[in-house]
This record gives structure tokens, C-alpha cells and sequence, in this order.
């Protein structure tokens, strides 16, 4: 096969590679999207956020996804036991969007990919990135394995890396590290959802808490079926035993509030496992290329941040490249690497609020503090970059001061009694 010449190679054609691809050839950048898969494939990620609502606008992909019609998805629920926390984007801190979806991925990621194609997008399916090379001026030779087994060369001035869990420059280059995230585990399914009700407890997104550290997510959608899976310590995930099928039954009935509803929905396809999926990198960039979305940081899918920072990421990153390559200065430390990490140590911190307990603190807690919810709700719609909440700004210590003075609120409210 001959050798392909271009500006940007971007590994990856799901939502990150996607959106990078979109800006880029706006730009007029001559790309080409190498993907490891045949589309449509199965994919976890199906609950958005409204953050990433602007990146599909701006990026002229956001018109095609409202015809596909998809569950729109305008706040969450949270439900532990008898309480209930239930969370409206309408009444958020940050002015922007509030709504988006609760989607199939395997749908949702063809339909981008179909129109980037239809738009004149060369995007190459089920073709592999085995090795990469740099010069040192940023230019790489990419060589690239299609599903015959032929090998070809692509020559580029810059590499998005979007390649979500396949993480290929993370291998390549060696630029993995431990997450700081808790090792969890996730079983998980869709299914038939026969005994769906009618409005809108049909097509609410929860988040059912099992104890502490483990819970299970439902996300319905437009097509009648629903998203189940459950998230706990890997002990606890492992705890129950049997089938695939027969552990996700057995855990179904942890549920009050959705055993019922779920017990003779039928299951379409076996429940699949996922463990230590928290990943993290020892860089965001290098010397002609970046790392966007998944191949960069996942944290973990109870706050359903992943979506938003892939498309975040990879339209910054596109931004710095068209500058870079119109002779334009790039400080990629300042202008991608913090910023990008200054919105995942926001989530981070929530994500590991969540597991000590001290988030759900500050969820059910009554009466409720209408002016700390819309500032949560502000971070959980996405907008994690607003240094003029305080739940941004104060992220690290505001949650955990909180849950105590509520702590000790309690304490002294029980002593009286």
C-alpha cells in the first residue's frame, strides 16, 4: 500500500477523535482518522453531560445528533434507601447549557462518523496503529496495520491520540501510570425494559446507591431499552458468583427501588465486566502530538464526566494545533496540560468525595442548601473550568468541610434529643 502524507493523523473515531477530526477539517487541515473498529460497536459512555453540548455546536455536529432523536437527558437522580437527590440543570451556577442526552454509544459514535464521512472526512475503520516514530522536529511515521495484515506508512506534522481505552501512545511511548482513583470494578448490561412507566420516571437517569462505595446506574433510552450496571469495590463485584447473567440477577435484588421494574427484563447481551478502569498518564503531550479523552485520564463513570472530557480535550487540542501549525506560539504545558488537569482534579476530587461518603453527605442532607445544589449542579453539568464557583474553586477542601459540619450538626441535633 502506498504511503499517506498529511497534516493531523488522529487515532480514534469515537466522540474525541471525532470532534477533533470536525474542527480540523473546518480548518481546512488535510487529516485522516485511522480506527481499530468496524462502527457501529458496543461502547460504555452512554450517559452525557451539557458541557460537551458546546463542543458538538461549535465543531458543526450537534444538527445531525438532534434528528437521531435520542433520550434527552435534562438532570439525574440520586436515591439512597428512602432519601432522594434529584439534580435539574436548569438550576445550575453556570449560565450554559441545560440539557443533553442518555444515548446508545454504539449509535451515537456511527452517527458522527457517518456525518464526518458525508461531510468529506477520511476516516479508515478496522485498520491498527502498531508503531509510531518521532523526529525531532514533531513530524512522525505512523505504521498502520489493516485488517488484511498489509502494513502503510502515514507521515504527519502532529498525532491526536484519541484512541479512548485502547490507549495507544500510553503504550507506545510508555506514559501510563497508577491512577489515584480506588479500584473498582463494573458489571454491566442493557436490556428489554418491558415494565417501563409511563413519563418521566420512565426515562429519568439514577443513580441507585447500594451502600457507600457501590451502586447501580439506569439509563433509559428512546429505542425502549435501558442501560443497567453496577459499580463496586472489586471484592464486592466479585462477591457474587455464577454466570455473568446469574451474578446480575443476584445483584439486581440489592435494589428497592428497581428490582421490581427489572426482574423479568430480558437481558440483550450477556453482562460484560470491567475492572480498574480508572486510568492516568505521566504527560498530556509530547514533542508533535497530544492526548485527548480516555488515552489520557478516566476517572470513573458515576459523575458521567467521560464524553465531556474527551470532546473538551480534543477540540482545545485541535485549537493549539491549527496556531502550531500556522508558526502561531503554543505554551502546551500551560494552554492544554493545566488547563486540562485543572478540570480533572475537579472531578477527581468528586469522585473521591463520593466514595468516602462525604459527597452523598452534602446530596441528602435536609433541609437542602439551595444555593451549594445549583453550585454542584454546575459541576455535574460539566462546567468545571467556572473559577467563580466555589465548588470549582475550593473543590479540594469544600466538599469535606461541609460533610463535617453537617456531621457535627447531626451529632449535636441527635445529643439533644
Amino acid at each position: 500500500m502506498d504511503d499517506i502524507t498529511i497534516d493531523v493523523l488522529i487515532i480514534g473515531a469515537g466522540p474525541s477523535g471525532s470532534v477533533a477530526a470536525a474542527h480540523l477539517f473546518n480548518q481546512g487541515l488535510s487529516i485522516k482518522v485511522v480506527e481499530k473498529s468496524k462502527f457501529p460497536r458496543f461502547v460504555i459512555g452512554e450517559s452525557l453531560i451539557p458541557r460537551c453540548m458546546d463542543h458538538f455546536d461549535e465543531v458543526g455536529l450537534l444538527d445531525a445528533i438532534k434528528q437521531a432523536d435520542f433520550e434527552v437527558k435534562t438532570g439525574a437522580r440520586f436515591i439512597k434507601g428512602d432519601a432522594v437527590c434529584e439534580f435539574d440543570f436548569k438550576e445550575k451556577f453556570t449560565k450554559g447549557w441545560d440539557w443533553t442526552w442518555q444515548l446508545p454509544r454504539a449509535d451515537f459514535d456511527k452517527l458522527l462518523t457517518d456525518e464526518l464521512e458525508r461531510k468529506g472526512v477520511d476516516i479508515t475503520f478496522e485498520n491498527e496503529v502498531v508503531d509510531v516514530v518521532f523526529d525531532s522536529d514533531g513530524t512522525s511515521k505512523t505504521t498502520v496495520k489493516n485488517k488484511d495484515g498489509e502494513q502503510y506508512s502515514i507521515h504527519a506534522k502532529f498525532i491526536i491520540d484519541s484512541s479512548g481505552y485502547g490507549r495507544v501512545l500510553p503504550r507506545l511511548l510508555d506514559l501510563d501510570k497508577p491512577s489515584s482513583l480506588g479500584k473498582h470494578a463494573s458489571l454491566f448490561t442493557h436490556v428489554k425494559d418491558t415494565n417501563r412507566p409511563e413519563g418521566k420516571e420512565g426515562t429519568l437517569i439514577t443513580f441507585d446507591i447500594i451502600n457507600t462505595e457501590s451502586w447501580l446506574w439506569v439509563i433509559p433510552f428512546s429505542n425502549g431499552n435501558t442501560s443497567i450496571g453496577f459499580v463496586g469495590p472489586i471484592d464486592f463485584i466479585e462477591s457474587f458468583k455464577g454466570t455473568p447473567s446469574e451474578r446480575f440477577n443476584e445483584m439486581l435484588k440489592l435494589s428497592d427501588h428497581y428490582a421490581e421494574r427489572f426482574k423479568d427484563s430480558p437481558l440483550l447481551f450477556e453482562p460484560k465486566e470491567i475492572k480498574n478502569y480508572s486510568k492516568a498518564v505521566k504527560q498530556l503531550y509530547g514533542k508533535g502530538y497530544a492526548l485527548t479523552g480516555n488515552s489520557a485520564e478516566f476517572l470513573d463513570p458515576v459523575f458521567s464526566s467521560g464524553v465531556t472530557f474527551a470532546t473538551e480535550s480534543a477540540l482545545l487540542a485541535s485549537k493549539l494545533i491549527v496556531k502550531e501549525l500556522n508558526n502561531e506560539q503554543v505554551d502546551w504545558e500551560v494552554d492544554y496540560s493545566d488547563y486540562i488537569k485543572s478540570g480533572v482534579s475537579v472531578f477527581s476530587t468528586y469522585v473521591k468525595e463520593w466514595y468516602t461518603g462525604n459527597l452523598q453527605t452534602l446530596f441528602f442532607h435536609q433541609p437542602e442548601n439551595k444555593a451549594n445544589k445549583e453550585q454542584i449542579c454546575a459541576v455535574l453539568a460539566g462546567y468545571v473550568w467556572d473559577k467563580s464557583n466555589p465548588f470549582v474553586s475550593k473543590h479540594d477542601r469544600l466538599v469535606k468541610s461541609l460533610a463535617y459540619l453537617i456531621a457535627m450538626e447531626e451529632g449535636r441535633d441527635a445529643q439533644s434529643k
